[in-house]
């Protein structure tokens, strides 16, 4: 037996007030079957396709079996599903107006397998009404598997937040972070000088299911930044104030802060050309109900990466999944 203070760190519970769990090492298991069948229904059930020829409308989920769980071992997530799922659709051809229903059924959704190899069946009432099927087999299954692809990446994200608890090495790598600031370290793809860098001016515009408030919030607190973005983050939501996120990947400076209203910011990624800043505005306009956040940007090199995919993929995308946890759990 060892000795006190001679054991192996990861079984240690002292640094943790409630003394569970430490560097994430034990076992921790979540059932995911409920909160699954809800997920599964919100993203499937609505789903419509439409040609010259007709419009077809995914209506029901008449029968989910199966389950869904997410572990965690060593500060890894491991996940389990196995799904069969029985579809109700209907639809209209446009020219007779004539109405017909069918099914889809989709016999194994597993983690064995890609999404986009799930096996999805379509079959329609006896009578006429092929030229409805039809579109179901072709746009109604891509329509169907991305729906599944997005449930996959829910299960993967917005369930599993708080499974992996912070451990002593993130507060390590946030003092990494702020050292690197300070410095100035970051190094990046050098460019010649005098070389014109081509550039565009990206814009968006995402509706948020939230108070103006709120939505500021995440742009400007750490730890909520930090939450969505699944990383740590150093920021100093003030006038001339440096932040980073993603891993570094992501740096600059707050040029403009109007509460509630807009956020100005410099911006650069890392493979960006040395010393490129971007110019970054958040505009906030509160509407009933819901916030509209405007996204303008300046001077963005041209590259690989699609800013608007990032954009949408990175912020608004796992945004909106805190958003709906935080309304879950409030």
């Amino acid at each position: 037996m060892a000795k006190w203070g001679q054991g192996d760190p990861r079984w240690i519970v002292e640094e943790r007030e409630d003394g569970t769990n430490v560097n994430n090492w034990h076992w921790t298991e979540r059932d995911a079957t409920s909160w699954s069948k809800g997920k599964l229904r919100e993203f499937l059930v609505g789903i419509v396709v439409e040609n010259e020829a007709g419009r077809c409308q995914i209506s029901e989920l008449k029968q989910v079996e199966g389950e869904a769980s997410c572990s965690s071992r060593k500060g890894k997530l491991i996940f389990f599903y196995e799904w069969s799922i029985k579809l109700g659709w209907k639809g209209i051809i446009k020219e007779s107006g004539a109405k017909h229903k069918g099914l889809i059924e989709i016999p194994n959704l597993s983690e064995e397998n890609e999404v986009d190899d799930a096996e999805v069946n379509v079959s329609k009432k006896k009578g006429d009404g092929d030229i409805l099927k039809d579109l179901m087999k072709t746009a109604g299954t891509a329509k169907v598997r991305e729906a599944l692809g997005d449930y996959l990446k829910a299960l993967k994200t917005e369930f599993t937040m708080g499974m992996i608890l912070p451990t002593k090495a993130t507060a390590t790598q946030e003092l990494t972070i702020k050292r690197k600031l300070s410095e100035n370290t970051l190094k990046s793809s050098p460019l010649p000088l005098g070389v014109r860098i081509p550039t565009v001016a990206p814009h968006m515009t995402e509706m948020f299911d939230t108070a103006v408030e709120q939505l500021y919030s995440i742009f400007t607190v750490k730890d909520l930044v930090q939450t969505f973005s699944k990383s740590p983050a150093m920021l100093e939501a003030e006038k001339g104030g440096k932040f980073q996120m993603f891993d570094g990947n992501i740096t600059g400076e707050y040029i403009e802060l109007l509460t509630n209203k807009k956020i100005v910011m410099k911006w650069r990624c890392r493979n960006w050309p040395e010393e490129h800043y971007a110019t970054v505005a958040l505009n906030f306009v509160p509407t009933p109900g819901q916030t509209e956040l405007q996204l303008d940007c300046k001077g963005v090199p041209v590259c690989k990466e699609n800013m608007k995919f990032c954009w949408q993929k990175q912020h608004f995308e796992e945004i909106k999944g805190l958003l709906q946890l935080t309304t879950l759990n409030g």
